[in-house]
């Protein structure tokens, strides 16, 4: 009886591990009578935890406050950085909001300029001018405001705001655009919140708006929506989300310093089985049952599969423990079975780093990341490449 030993990826704990494990065994026992399956649950003994219950996390806003003194808001500039964020996602969101509030365009007495001729001029010699008045927020100003001065929304956003208030909000749609780019470019050069402001005020002058600050006059419509709703929830759940997401990225960054134990456990568990024995393991777990056959031979596993699995990408990195690039897999290490779904982000190919050692199969679950990356255990294709191939 060929016994599968199943290494689940970061992040599963109880009850989460005995239901995964119980559509592993009932997905392998579709394609292929007789098969034991045996987890592996490094996560319980071996994952990351909180020891100190989350000391590490900054306290909420108020909550490093004197004895006697009152419940604080939110931290200085929390609305303005809530509101910035969702322009970085959308830097025509204010525009959008104002030209959806404009009505239907009224007769003007001949000889009038119309309110979007205004500010599209304004935008033209603003481009003319170059990324110099933008310089500081990242380049493409010229670019930005050129764009800016053809786009549709600029007219009905015209015939809705005076032309003071339209200019503050098509300064800060530039400045959001430039450190949009920057965030896109992953640049480590990203402008604090006063450097950001001074651009977005000198930007917001050049298109006619008298000095005084950008939030002076209209005061943003995303401030008054989305900034401050944003802000107060993001900091409100910040220990859910770590506490959330820590055993994930936690499992990770401890595996890979302190990852000997975890290995030890596998190989402990392993001795124990008659042969022929498979491992197979999810993310970090085709991580760790690589790792495993590397450092030393393990002739009972026949076997190895790796499903949405970063091994190879760790060892071209030069962050797999147990192999440093260009060294080549040791001969001990038996048939590796690597599948990945094209559009999982988490999941590698070995074959070019591994010539003639591993197959490396495409198994498509039809979802978008990230939940393509936990779909393979739902996927019948996968438990056919791996019965296929089984001892």
């Amino acid at each position: 009886m060929t016994a599968v030993v199943f290494v689940h990826g970061t992040g599963v704990r109880e009850p989460g591990l005995s239901a995964l494990v119980a559509r592993v065994t009932a997905g392998l026992a579709g394609q292929c009578d007789g098969l034991r399956v045996v987890p592996y649950a490094w996560g319980a003994v071996h994952g990351a935890t909180l020891a100190a219950g989350g000391a590490s996390l900054p306290p909420r806003s108020g909550a490093t406050r004197g004895i006697g003194e009152g419940p604080s808001g939110p931290l200085p500039g929390d609305e303005a950085a809530g509101a910035w964020a969702a322009l970085y996602t959308d830097p025509l969101a204010e525009l959008a909001l104002a030209a959806a509030a404009s009505g239907p365009a009224v007769e003007r007495p001949p000889g009038t300029v119309p309110p979007q001729q205004r500010i599209r001029a304004l935008l033209t010699a603003l481009a003319a001018r170059g990324d110099e008045p933008g310089a500081e927020a990242g380049p493409g100003l010229a670019r930005a405001a050129a764009d800016l001065a053809a786009h549709p929304l600029l007219g009905p956003a015209a015939e809705a705001l005076d032309p003071a208030d339209l200019a503050i909000l098509a300064a800060r749609s530039l400045t959001a655009r430039l450190v949009a780019d920057a965030l896109d470019a992953d640049s480590p050069l990203v402008p604090v919140a006063e450097t950001r402001d001074a651009v977005t005020d000198r930007i917001a002058e050049a298109l006619g708006a008298p000095p005084g600050g950008t939030e002076r006059g209209l005061r943003s419509v995303l401030l008054r929506t989305a900034g401050a709703v944003a802000a107060r929830a993001v900091e409100r759940r910040r220990r859910a989300i770590t506490e959330a997401a820590h055993p994930a990225a936690g499992d990770i960054l401890r595996y890979l310093s302190r990852g000997s134990a975890c290995r030890d456990g596998l190989r402990a568990l392993v001795a124990g089985l008659e042969p022929p024995v498979a491992l197979v393991g999810h993310s970090l777990g085709g991580v760790i049952a690589l790792d495993t056959l590397i450092s030393a031979p393990l002739p009972q596993v026949r076997l190895l599969v790796t499903a949405g699995s970063q091994g190879p990408f760790l060892y071209e990195s030069g962050s797999l423990p147990s192999l440093e690039h260009p060294a080549p897999l040791p001969p001990h290490v038996p048939a590796w079975l690597n599948l990945y779904d094209p559009r999982d982000l988490l999941g590698h190919v070995g074959a070019g780093l591994f010539p003639g050692r591993v197959t490396d199969v495409a198994v498509d679950s039809g979802q978008p990341f990230p939940a393509a990356h936990s779909a393979y255990w739902t996927n019948p294709a996968v438990y056919r490449h791996i019965t296929d191939r089984l001892p």
